[in-house]
């Protein structure tokens, strides 16, 4: 498995891309010390998207293929079935594909998701989310009903803000101490300062009272383009949604017409592919989270 060239990186995963750091990070998420003589390798392995970008960290521990992703907007209960599609690629591409149809078994490193909620939104501690929650009901058949699933996935979401999970904070100074640095941003932002000036107060008050001070004097420019770039996206795209739900209505949504909630959906996804392609994002991943088609993609791009 290698890592993958076309990562896209991010703060998190920038800081995380370390296996004494990611140690300490799955032992405080899992409540056991890992050995040090167990080897973490880290590996991006797809360029498959879960939440608008690429995995954040990708390794391998102890024959276990770990997907540890940072969430900052809203929790989407569709997660299980996006990391679904994800694994199953991820598998096509590590697995031979001769061994796939040979008589004895082919043993594959066992999955687990997790996803890190950093968002401003308040959220539990601690949820699981299950693809079999999205399952159709099938009463209509008056079948027995059984208690085992044909087929599941299960994400566990843990939220990592300040004051919440504490035990996993505590057992990993990196985590708490880039949660502080993230909450800054969100406390500024909530003060009406502007996205720039939040990131760099947050960077300024991290650095004078020694939160990841050595990490944002190296890297604070990067840190602070990655999430202006990650943030402002996310407040376009939340704008041009509105702006394309008001489209909808006054052509007609509040009057029940379909074709104008149709079109206010298209201009939602167009609006939002713009905004990707001026942010540098690939066309694949726009596909992947719009659903438009290559031409679309290719006619924006042209008009830009």
């Amino acid at each position: 498995m290698q890592p993958n060239k076309k990562h896209k990186d991010s703060v998190f995963s920038t800081l995380f891309n370390n296996p004494d750091v990611l140690r300490e990070l799955y032992s405080a998420i899992e409540g056991i010390s890992i050995p040090p003589d167990i080897p973490i390798e880290i590996n991006t392995l797809s360029d498959v998207l879960i939440r608008g970008q690429l995995n954040d960290v990708s390794f391998t521990i102890d024959n276990r293929l770990v997907f540890m992703v940072e969430h900052q907007s809203t929790l989407s209960d569709n997660l299980p079935l996006r990391f679904l599609e994800y694994i199953g690629k991820v598998y096509e591409k590590i697995v031979n594909y001769e061994r796939r149809f040979q008589r004895k078994l082919e043993k594959i490193p066992r999955p687990e998701f997790i996803v890190l909620y950093n968002g401003n939104e308040p959220f539990v501690d601690h949820k699981e989310l299950k693809l079999s929650d999205a399952f159709m009901d099938i009463q209509g058949l008056k079948l027995t009903k059984s208690d085992k699933q044909p087929l599941e996935l299960i994400v566990n979401v843990y939220n990592i803000n300040q004051g919440h999970n504490p035990d996993i904070l505590k057992k990993s100074l990196t985590l708490n101490s880039y949660s502080i640095f993230i909450s800054k941003i969100w406390e500024y932002r909530n003060s009406n300062k502007t996205l720039a000036e939040s990131l760099k107060l947050a960077i300024i008050y991290c650095i004078d009272n020694d939160i990841l001070k050595d990490f944002l004097m190296k890297q604070g420019s990067k840190v602070y383009s990655l999430l202006y770039s990650e943030y402002n996206l996310e407040d376009e795209i939340e704008v041009a949604k509105q702006e394309a739900r008001e489209y909808g209505h006054a052509e007609g949504y509040a009057e029940g017409h379909a074709e104008g909630w149709k079109e206010c959906k298209k201009q939602e996804k167009l609006t939002t592919a713009k905004n990707m392609l001026v942010k540098g994002y690939t066309p694949d991943a726009i596909h992947e989270i719009t659903g438009l088609t290559s031409e679309e993609i290719s006619n924006i791009q042209l008009s830009l």
